[in-house]
């Protein structure tokens, strides 16, 4: 199958970069699988002979079951940037769930893996050393992402209409700047503030607010990265804060630098 999906590299901090040193792809799931997973995406590198690089993520409101050597871990929506070395010669293979694909699976408040991670035995109940090993054995892509889908179809759960609405007002989201407060998306949806705020926190373990925020800082590092933030008034104004104090006070306590700092450090 020719499965390879098109998507952008917002979230990677300084992607040009991190192209340099690992090679990404992302492929999309079947349809028995298409209303619960995003996509299938697989790291490899090789720095043999090359000094480690640390990639920082912001990462997006999803959950992510990652296969890797002796480390397969199922992770939660991190609020915090993520930094991952990447040294040697590896791969993994990931699994990144809609915004409420992973809930139908665990039936757990996703609140509960906000900022952390499970093994696969605490969430299917087996344990992850031989189906790590057949996904990470096989030298083509396509067998690898065959075996994590013949696991996760075993396992298909009842499709969850909730779980399809909240996906369906992630993506909205995602897609419409002129979404900037919770308020928004709740008219959009038809849905009172409290109901959305409950949902969201059952299904995808973190606030509408939270989710509306972080797509709008995907967009300014993205902008940041491509150079076209030139004036901060207005890139403020478009991501939807009231000035550009706090809009450089936010992305200052999420990537760790201001504005400013983090375009030096692309520079550099």
């Amino acid at each position: 199958m020719d499965s390879t999906v098109g998507t952008t590299g917002k979230g990677i901090l300084n992607a040009k970069a991190g192209e340099q040193k690992y090679s990404l792809s992302r492929h999309q799931p079947s349809e028995e699988l298409s209303g619960f997973v995003q996509h299938y995406w697989v790291v490899r590198w090789d720095l043999r002979g090359q000094e480690p690089y640390r990639q920082t993520v912001l990462t997006h409101p999803n959950v992510n079951l990652v296969f890797e050597k002796d480390s397969t871990r199922i992770y939660g929506i991190s609020r915090a940037t993520t930094t991952r070395l990447v040294e040697g010669f590896g791969g993994v293979v990931g699994i990144k769930f809609k915004p409420a694909g992973f809930y139908p699976f665990w039936k757990t408040s996703m609140s509960e893996l906000t900022d952390r991670s499970i093994s696969l035995k605490e969430a299917f109940g087996v344990e992850s050393g031989q189906l790590e090993d057949e996904i990470l054995s096989h030298d083509e892509i396509e067998p690898a992402i065959e075996r994590a889908e013949s696991f996760l179809i075993e396992r298909l759960p009842e499709p969850d209409s909730n779980a399809e609405l909240i996906n369906e007002i992630v993506r909205t989201i995602r897609d419409d700047r002129k979404i900037v407060k919770v308020e928004d998306a709740a008219s959009r949806a038809g849905m009172h503030i409290r109901t959305m705020q409950r949902l969201f926190d059952r299904y995808v373990g973190v606030s509408p607010k939270w989710v509306i925020k972080r797509y709008r800082l995907h967009e300014a590092a993205e902008a940041l990265e491509k150079g076209e933030a030139q004036d901060w008034v207005q890139l403020s104004l478009e991501l939807g804060y009231y000035d550009q104090s706090h809009f450089i006070r936010d992305f200052k306590a999420v990537v760790a630098r201001s504005p400013e700092e983090y375009i030096r450090g692309l520079h550099a």
